[in-house]
């Protein structure tokens, strides 16, 4: 356990150039007599570690000192390469690639043909059959930038009824959700999320911002992606389909499909949505293999919609 600290010591200093004994032990989460008897103990072996008193003093890497150890495990190095592999498949960027390269250097000789396997291991197509890949949006590289280097930015945003306004943000975090991208942000608001294909330009700005402290991109994320799907599912129906369909149908709907019931050969579906209407347009599509025993507004849409399918074909 000594040796596996000694290393994550290392690469704080490598990260930061200097630290006081204090905000090692927070870093680690060990006492700060156990940090201070870490860095002593790389001094004494000869890494050009070493204390500055004073102020601004603290414990400072000499120089470029620099080491190739990275502190991985041979499963640990397989579990990024994994990752970070199909990322370049998708990407098809040649930095990637080139940063996948470097790291395969960094690493043990032993660790390398595993790495390397690993990255060849899986590859991501993202386009659906007879589709086309997708295109990332122009401005996300910007916004990525100004996320990474905690600028404000000014945005030109496109809201509903093709609105345009002018909008100052602090970008917390960019999601790919799908085949859409968003920017969870700070405003003067409180946090909000916006679709970056509907941003009409950025501009970086020179201001740096602090991120809320414990903020989390994922937990922030998840909590759109629940009020979403809230709205998304205020209205529900009952359907009777034969249980062979019943996943097909259930993957129309995903996460807004519950199973309640079975028997005679037949599934109960109660299918949710945020209007009767948005359910109507999926069930006319199976005409009369799926019935809706629970709901009368679905039941009125799918006949509202019928009876236009029959006044505009009917005659034919």
């Amino acid at each position: 356990m000594r040796a596996d600290r000694l290393v994550a010591v290392l690469l704080v200093m490598q990260a930061r150039g200097r630290v006081t004994a204090a905000e090692l032990a927070g870093e680690l989460e060990v006492s700060v007599a156990t940090a201070r008897r870490d860095l002593e103990a790389l001094s004494s072996a000869g890494v050009p570690v070493y204390p500055q008193r004073g102020r601004g003093g603290g414990w400072r890497l000499v120089g470029r000192a620099r080491t190739d150890l990275s502190g991985l495990t041979s499963a640990e190095a397989r579990a990024l390469f994994l990752l970070v592999g199909p990322a370049a498949s998708v990407s098809g960027s040649p930095e990637v690639r080139a940063a996948l390269r470097k790291l395969v250097r960094a690493l043990p000789e032993t660790f390398r043909e595993g790495a390397r396997a690993a990255a060849d291991a899986v590859v991501v197509d993202v386009a659906a059959w007879g589709g086309v890949g997708r295109v990332r949006p122009g401005l996300v590289g910007v916004l990525q930038e100004a996320v990474v280097g905690r600028r404000r930015v000014v945005l030109v945003y496109e809201g509903r009824g093709r609105v345009r306004s002018e909008r100052v943000v602090e970008p917390w975090g960019l999601v790919d959700k799908g085949e859409v991208w968003y920017l969870v942000a700070g405003t003067g608001a409180g946090e909000r999320t916006f679709r970056v294909d509907r941003v009409v330009s950025v501009r970086v700005t020179d201001e740096v911002f602090v991120r809320p402290e414990g903020f989390d991109l994922a937990v922030a994320w998840e909590g759109v992606v629940s009020e979403v799907e809230r709205r998304r599912s205020s209205v529900s129906a009952v359907v009777s389909v034969e249980s062979r369909f019943a996943r097909v149908l259930g993957d129309q709907f995903g996460r807004h499909c519950e199973v309640v019931g079975e028997g005679g050969g037949r599934s109960r579906l109660r299918l949710s949505a945020a209007t009767p209407l948005m359910i109507a347009q999926v069930l006319a599509g199976w005409g009369g293999l799926v019935e809706v025993v629970e709901s009368v507004e679905v039941r009125a849409e799918l006949a509202r919609l019928g009876a236009e399918l029959v006044a505009l074909y009917g005659g034919g």
